[in-house]
């Protein structure tokens, strides 16, 4: 305890730098690569090739080189290697380290720690760089069309929470993308106190534009096919599911009591009506492609699946009682501690965000108009993502 006592604040800090914590125990435990290889690699700026191994099948498996796997004990390196640069020119040679077809063993997990080491926060109130978010860019754009292994998969997921943010406003943004990385400075609000890459941003922190697409380096991320991929291993379905309702708990307790944005000199309440309502329609495309993989067979056991969601999922987020004005930098959204068990059905997400809207609203004191249009903006659009095929 600090001296003079310990504030709920303190103890709300102090409990989400301990499970922080634990998340980046990890990436900080070796500093240093164990292979001279690695560092030769990274000097030449090529990807290391996977290497063939007898599996004893018909076709023989693929291991990953040791150089390969010390990237994830050095997320230095990490993002070096996976950093497609800022022209993407090296892009190819990124793809060509994240070929996973046919990996022995543990190497799909393996491959996914480089994936995290590369492109994550290293720790509570770090903001990503520009080369970590090119380097998500790149992960994103490599794995949207693939077939991710369940090995891999949890770990793709906890990147694309890291960078929830991004990937959130990805359903609104415009088309007309420049750059696939915005640096903090482009990211800033404008006299207007608007920014395209989202709202409350954290201050110091490079963004993922994954509108971006490049046709020379053949990069197209599509967040949205990646997700829908990753939705049929429960491990990665509930760390998606705990990033987007956490994220949604994080929005509303920085708005004002009449659900606006603080920082908005006009038409305060367009950009967070149109926030919530990406945040619902992605919650419910979440139990679409749940009902699909089940469809056709990929989830075999819908029971067994849920019940394996349920284990995964780390709780409930609730909205503070009282409007924040921090700008936590995206690492710690999803990261945020819970605030109590799961309750209720798992799967009715409209049941789980309205339950949190309603809360928020009437601790904070919103108006009941404004409160009811906020409940129809979220109910209309989980149905639209439970209803509607977006791909």
């Amino acid at each position: 305890m600090r001296d003079g006592g310990a504030t709920p604040e303190d103890t709300a800090t102090d409990e989400a730098a301990e499970r922080s914590g634990v998340r980046f125990a990890r990436l900080r435990k070796h500093r240093l690569l164990t292979s001279a290889a690695v560092l030769a690699l990274l000097a030449a700026g090529t990807a290391v090739p996977l290497v063939l191994s007898d599996s004893g099948e018909d076709r023989p498996c693929r291991r990953i080189p040791a150089p390969t796997r010390a990237l994830a004990e050095d997320p230095a390196a990490a993002t070096r290697a996976l950093d497609p640069g800022d022209d993407l020119s090296r892009y190819p040679a990124v793809r060509d380290l994240l070929s996973h077809d046919g990996l022995c063993g543990d190497d799909a997990e393996a491959l996914g720690e480089v994936i995290e080491a590369a492109t994550r926060a290293p720790g509570p109130g770090a903001p990503h760089t520009v080369a970590q978010a090119r380097a998500a860019y790149a992960v994103v754009a490599a794995l949207s069309w693939a077939d991710v292994p369940d090995g891999m998969a949890p770990s793709v997921a906890r990147v694309l929470a890291d960078y929830v943010v991004d990937e959130a406003r990805y359903l609104s943004a415009s088309s007309s993308a420049a750059l696939p990385v915005a640096s903090p400075e482009l990211a800033e609000p404008d006299k207007e106190g608007h920014s395209r890459y989202g709202r409350f941003l954290a201050p110091g922190e490079a963004h993922v534009d994954f509108e971006y697409h490049d046709p020379v380096a053949d990069a197209e991320p599509e967040p949205e096919h990646l997700v829908s991929e990753l939705a049929g291993n429960p491990e990665a379905f509930a760390i998606l599911y705990d990033a987007e309702r956490a994220y949604f708990a994080h929005y509303l307790e920085r708005l004002t009591r009449e659900g606006g944005d603080p920082a908005a000199r006009s038409s305060a309440t367009v950009w967070p009506d149109n926030d919530v309502e990406d945040i619902a329609q992605r919650v419910g495309a979440l139990m679409q492609h749940r009902a699909e993989h089940t469809k056709e067979g990929r989830i075999p056991d819908l029971a067994a699946f849920d019940e394996a969601v349920r284990r995964h999922t780390r709780g409930a987020y609730e909205a503070a009682p009282r409007q924040l004005t921090t700008r936590p930098p995206m690492g710690d959204i999803a990261d945020r501690p819970v605030s109590g068990p799961l309750r209720g059905d798992l799967t009715d997400g409209r049941h789980q965000l309205l339950t949190v809207l309603d809360a928020w609203a009437e601790d904070r004191g919103v108006p009941e108009g404004r409160a009811e249009v906020m409940r129809q903006i979220v109910d209309d659009a989980y149905l639209r993502g439970v209803w509607l095929r977006v791909l």
